[in-house]
């Protein structure tokens, strides 16, 4: 579904990520992992246009994504959420999740103007697929509520909504687990599950080693700019250079 081939991203002289390659298959849950630093979020910005890539190449179905803008990646099925919450808390859940699928409504300013019987009918059909995806997770009977009510595990639940709302077949999870308790991380795995089973990629960036390996299909893992790893979560828990990566090799902590 997205393959990356030798990606790289340099400030001035600073190199952030130096000939990334991998697959993200359809179907299934691919995991990047990395320490603090290793380039994971620069990534996701590369991919959804955010930033623009030095060297290499990123294909989303065959489609280069080389120049194009953000909300032209968004069209072309890639949807993306961010570590820190960024949903609009003073409207309602269902206003949210509304704002994802303007760009798919077909109306123009002077129907909307008009309250045209296309646009109400329209209205009123998105309306209708916000409850249903914030059904998906667990949210329809808070639609009317304010999202600043929710509690933290909530808010990102509404925003796994909104993301979906803008019809993606992938998509990317910024540290979605960032700042959860073990009952809030525990929901979140089977709500992800869940949208996997609906027939969506996910491609998820984490720190939570348990999550991730309790969670993904396939997992990659960045250190310094560069792939040391790639396989299965028992091919990464047991790889030694994923170990040294996170712990440090051993004759180094005793030096210490």
């Amino acid at each position: 579904m997205l393959a990356i081939s030798k990606l790289g991203k340099h400030f001035g002289g600073l190199s952030v990520l130096e000939d990334v390659s991998f697959d993200v298959p359809a179907g299934g849950i691919f995991g990047l992992i990395g320490p603090n630093g290793a380039g994971k979020t620069t990534v996701f910005n590369l991919i959804t246009g955010l930033l623009k890539p030095s060297a290499g190449n990123i294909s989303f179905e065959g489609r280069d994504l080389a120049g194009l803008a953000p909300h032209s990646v968004t069209r072309l099925g890639i949807a993306r959420t961010f570590q820190n919450i960024r949903i609009f808390k003073e409207m309602t859940l269902l206003e949210n999740v509304m704002i994802g699928m303007h760009q798919h409504l077909a109306y123009g300013p002077v129907a909307l103007f008009l309250n045209s019987p296309a646009c109400r009918a329209a209205e009123a059909e998105a309306r209708q697929r916000a409850l249903e995806l914030l059904s998906w997770v667990r949210l329809d009977h808070r639609a009317e509520m304010l999202a600043d009510n929710l509690s933290y595990g909530d808010q990102r639940k509404l925003e796994f909504a909104r993301a979906l709302a803008t019809k993606p077949r992938l998509l990317l999870l910024d540290e979605p687990v960032a700042g959860m308790n073990p009952a809030e991380k525990t929901v979140l795995m089977e709500e992800i599950r869940n949208i996997c089973q609906r027939g969506f990629g996910v491609f998820l960036i984490e720190h939570d080693m348990r999550f991730v390996m309790g969670l993904c299909d396939r997992v990659a893992v960045l250190n310094f700019g560069r792939i040391i790893a790639e396989g299965s979560p028992d091919e990464i828990r047991n790889n030694p250079d994923v170990i040294e990566a996170y712990l440090g090799r051993e004759d180094e902590g005793q030096a210490s």
